[in-house]
């Protein structure tokens, strides 16, 4: 006897190949209907596809159930600021911190000025052994140009890159 395939739980949601979808939340738009984002093993999905290493940070706020995510830019560009009201975001909410977390491989802050710091972050691919892409991050009143500034960039940066061979 052949019972019917149980209804899946996932929702149809379309993911890059060789991806599945793990977790997902649904979002409310004023005036609009719902729409779902999700994450897999290696990205995010707001609906376009974030691989995890592109996302610089991400916050929850829980009074107004609102997921700030913040992508990775290049330098002197504008960071994409992503702002999401989610309803029942838990698994979702888990799955971020896990991925964002899994894909820095390198974190240092090291003092500049006072109290103003850099910070030099290594990130990869969650699970992936390919090459580190190195980040520097600054506090706001630090001018990269500055040739005291980048000295002490260039220093940190050779020291963390030879602690981890690359």
């Amino acid at each position: 006897m052949r019972f019917p395939p149980l209804p899946s739980r996932r929702p149809p949601f379309p993911v890059a190949a060789g991806e599945r979808l793990l977790a997902w939340a649904t979002v409310r738009h004023p005036g609009a209907g719902p729409d779902l984002v999700g994450g897999t093993r290696d990205a995010l999905y707001l609906p376009e596809r974030i691989p995890w290493e592109q996302v610089a940070s991400a916050d929850w706020d829980q009074d107004e159930a609102t997921l700030r995510v913040v992508e990775v830019a290049r330098f002197g560009e504008p960071s994409p600021v992503h702002l999401l009201r989610l309803e029942e975001a838990g698994r979702l909410l888990e799955l971020v911190r896990e991925r964002v977390t899994a894909s820095i491989a390198v974190q240092r802050h090291v003092p500049v000025s006072g109290r103003r710091q850099v910070r030099i972050l290594a990130r990869r691919a969650p699970g992936a052994h390919g090459e580190l892409a190195w980040f520097v991050e600054y506090d706001d009143g630090l001018d990269p140009a500055d040739p005291r500034v980048d000295a002490v960039v260039q220093e940190a940066l050779a020291a963390a890159q030879a602690d981890v061979g690359g």
